[in-house]
């Protein structure tokens, strides 16, 4: 095995990074401070966004969207299999009930799939929530002419899709609420965090509330009388889902450089299909394209059959490759309390039973990248011929 270990994802900190979080060790706040809102001002404005609310995590942020949407026991809530199942579970959390349907070409929800779903759903569909998955910046113009025809809250889960874009316009503007991580595999980075990006001042309030125990300290809201600066009142119930001073310095930081790591993104995935535009690319799918796509990850399709060799010969050379993901739906809880089976979608299913992770990363060498492709492309070459022979 090499000395060098490629994982398929992994944060870049620089001095700058290390300097605005001590400032913020150094100073009088570590929480709950103007860190906070330094931070979401300047993913706002990035987004073109009218307001940002932090989450200490991105499934806080999923959670916090799905509250702010409404979403209530007997609702339902349509979205992809092919994603974490933070995604859904954000919907159960609120008592509401997950609908799939199956992805497009894109890899991402399918619209067409959706509005039959919607349609047959059997209780109010309260949000749409199509993932863009892998940083492929989904046709959210479709999703919201499907939830203004069904009167649903249409939320984006952009978890790999920060710096994005559509047309021009960068993803967190269009649908009625956008959903960001900052996991150390993301784009940016938190540590842990979470931020959702939205023009609605009243699904912000609402947010802003529910990170924080449901608690407010303006007299205004109180339902009872208001005694004095100290006071304050629980009027809904909510959790403790703030982001830290110290997170948001960082996440401060990082977002000055985030065009550089999404073109530096853009530049790994070119050279991985340069690379792997030959030799065995009849048995290498690679990913949809988009001029527009974020490229959190790199994800290629080799025959279920061998999927596992591959992985396993990718690991055993250093290449941290992973699998995203197995489908929502399979998984042992949904497929018990929602009756959900294998082939309910197959398109997603068949996607994901041969999906491996390439790794892709901000301080990936070229060489790198090369080593990868080439590595890829030799198991597969080594592993079909062996299948071919039996």
């Amino acid at each position: 095995m090499p000395g060098k270990y490629l994982p398929y994802g992994h944060q870049s900190i620089n001095e700058d990074d290390i300097r605005a979080v001590l400032e913020v060790l150094e100073g009088e706040w570590l929480t709950t401070g103007p860190a906070v809102e330094g931070f979401e001002a300047a993913v706002a404005e990035y987004t073109g966004a009218s307001y940002a609310v932090s989450f200490s995590s991105g499934t806080a942020a999923l959670h916090g969207a799905m509250h702010a949407a409404g979403v209530s026991p007997g609702d339902a809530v349509v979205t992809t299999p092919l994603t974490f199942a933070a995604t859904s579970n954000a919907a159960i959390y609120c008592g509401g009930r997950p609908l799939f349907a199956d992805v497009s070409e894109s890899l991402c929800l399918d619209p067409e799939q959706s509005e039959h779903v919607c349609r047959n759903a059997g209780a109010p569909v309260k949000a749409i929530v199509p993932v863009s998955y892998a940083g492929y910046p989904v046709d959210i113009k479709a999703f919201k002419g499907l939830a203004s025809r069904v009167g649903a809250v249409l939320i984006e889960d952009a978890a790999h899709a920060l710096g994005a874009s559509r047309g021009g316009a960068r993803v967190g503007k269009e649908a009625d609420m956008t959903v960001f991580s900052f996991h150390p595999v993301k784009h940016i980075t938190t540590a842990e965090g979470g931020m959702v990006v939205t023009d609605s001042k009243r699904f912000a309030d609402r947010m802003r509330l529910f990170r924080s125990h449901g608690i407010t300290k303006s007299p205004g809201e109180f339902a009872r009388p208001y005694e004095g600066p100290w006071d304050n009142d629980m009027i809904s119930i909510g959790y403790n889902y703030r982001l830290s001073d110290v997170a948001s310095a960082l996440g401060q930081s990082q977002i000055k450089r985030l065009g550089g790591f999404v073109a530096r993104r853009r530049g790994i995935a070119a050279l991985y299909r340069d690379a792997l535009s030959g030799g065995c690319a009849e048995n290498i799918k690679l990913p949809p394209d988009h001029p527009g796509h974020a490229y959190h990850l790199f994800p290629v399709w080799v025959q279920p059959a061998i999927r596992r060799a591959v992985f396993e010969s990718l690991r055993g050379n250093g290449i941290g490759v992973q699998v995203h993901y197995v489908p929502v739906h399979l998984h042992t809880y949904y497929r018990e309390k929602f009756g959900f089976a294998p082939g309910d979608f197959p398109k997603a299913e068949a996607f994901s039973a041969g999906e491996i992770s390439l790794p892709v990363y901000t301080d990936m060498d070229d060489d790198d990248v090369l080593f990868a492709a080439r590595t890829l492309e030799d198991a597969v070459a080594r592993l079909q011929a062996e299948q071919s022979e039996l």
